[in-house]
């Protein structure tokens, strides 16, 4: 390896090393932690990617590398030490890393910090352990387990072989999908090698470089979980409606209504998050009002045909892409959302045109964010009609109480998977 390649490498296993420390001590996740004045903005940018991936997959597999790492360890490591030897075991053993590599860059992670360069022995000796370990050892681990807050709550909405599959899912990760901005999979897959799902989305195989594929500059696509497009599918919004889309960013689904040749309005609270639904829009060449503003205090005698609520959730559908959030949420963190879905469901309905639609989703797990806030509802406002979602990809077992749609990450398990979704249509009366 060159020598500037091989310093890049160096920093990106220290930037890997700084994300997962702050996610498992600090709580934050990696998202945050990715903006301007986090470890990833000194890096190059192939090198911020690297460091990305690193820290993401040790983060995936900590409840397998912990269990490789075990027998080798008479006590639990200082935190610090803990993660150097957790993302080096990763590396080797999930990543293919050279272990004669591996093992030098995490006992030189080790001595370049005053905190952990006394053990840097000890990290040395276990690892050494660790390569000598039989691939077939790691692939036999099963997968990581989610943590007890979220396990219980699942295992009593869906079942146990429905959260195994979960967890599975989450331990294979995510593909790339992609939304075509002019709705023709066939053609999009085509040119990126990619597969046509039926859901309309493109779906790409291993790691690649978003901004190298075919269409990228000329904004013919952007990146969108196939699950998250749903929502916006389901709406349906037609030429010339007016259509507003609650807690918008970073937006995919503002893009998807604009290019169907609505009128939209965004709106979001994160001035941060709604410059990306700027910079998206004007890559894609599509329009759209912009709003920063608080959805419950928003003043407008504006009235829309159509509304589409992608509420703040607890985002527990989102793990098999965004393994960080067990470790930086927990019950008491998601809690206080439930009284804001109600509250913005409602102020919804307030800006809705007479016989206008409201499509509520959350890319929630939890009942809590999905039926149990359509059914009550439901029962603050009796008037309102429940809309009935026909399409030809619709999968029965996808189907839930009151014409909602539920998703899984352990769906589609022979395509790859799809986001946890919960999506509700709903009529305001005439």
């Amino acid at each position: 390896m060159d020598e500037p390649r091989e310093r890049g490498t160096e920093r990106a296993r220290a930037a890997a090393l700084d994300l997962i420390r702050a996610v498992l001590e600090d709580r934050r996740l990696v998202a945050e932690l990715a903006g301007p004045d986090g470890p990833l903005e000194p890096l190059e940018p192939s090198d911020r990617a690297r460091a990305q991936r690193l820290a993401v997959s040790t983060l995936r597999h900590m409840g397998r590398a912990d269990a490789v790492l075990k027998p080798f360890l008479r006590r639990p490591p200082p935190p610090p030490v803990h993660a150097i030897l957790r993302l080096a075991t990763v590396e080797m053993l999930e990543g293919g890393a050279a272990a004669h590599g591996a093992v030098n860059a995490a006992v030189a992670l080790a001595r370049a910090d005053r905190r952990t360069e006394a053990l840097a022995g000890l990290v040395n000796a276990v690892l050494r352990k660790v390569a000598d370990l039989p691939a077939s050892d790691w692939l036999a681990l099963p997968p990581p387990r989610l943590p007890g807050w979220l396990r219980g709550r699942l295992d009593s909405a869906w079942g146990r072989a429905a959260v195994v599959g979960i967890e599975a899912a989450h331990a294979a990760g995510a593909p790339l999908d992609l939304t075509p901005k002019d709705g023709d999979a066939a053609a999009l897959a085509g040119a990126t090698g990619g597969v046509a799902l039926p859901t309309g989305s493109v779906r790409i195989a291993g790691s690649v470089q978003v901004s190298a594929l075919p269409g990228y500059g000329e904004g013919t696509w952007w990146v969108q979980d196939a699950a998250a497009s749903l929502p916006a599918r389901l709406l349906a919004a037609r030429p010339g409606e007016r259509v507003l889309d609650l807690c918008a960013a970073p937006g995919g689904k503002t893009m998807q209504m604009a290019a169907a040749g609505a009128t939209v309005t965004a709106l979001d609270i994160s001035e941060q998050r709604m410059a990306r639904v700027e910079e998206n829009l004007a890559r894609t060449d599509l329009t759209a009002t912009l709003v920063v503003a608080d959805a419950l205090d928003w003043d407008t005698d504006q009235r829309f045909d159509a509304i589409l609520l992608d509420a703040p959730c607890s985002a527990t559908g989102t793990i098999r892409r965004h393994p960080d959030l067990p470790f930086a949420k927990d019950g008491a963190s998601v809690k206080p959302l439930f009284p804001l879905q109600s509250a913005l469901i409602d102020r919804a309905l307030g800006l809705l045109a007479p016989g206008g639609r409201l499509i509520f989703c959350t890319c929630s797990l939890l009942p809590e964010e999905g039926e149990a806030q359509l059914a009550a509802a439901l029962d603050r406002h009796p008037d309102l009609a429940p809309i009935a979602f026909e399409a030809p990809w619709i999968d029965p077992g996808w189907r839930a109480a009151h014409e909602a749609l539920r998703l899984r990450p352990d769906f589609w398990a022979d395509r790859g998977g799809l986001d946890g979704f919960f999506i509700a249509g709903l009529r305001k009366p005439a």
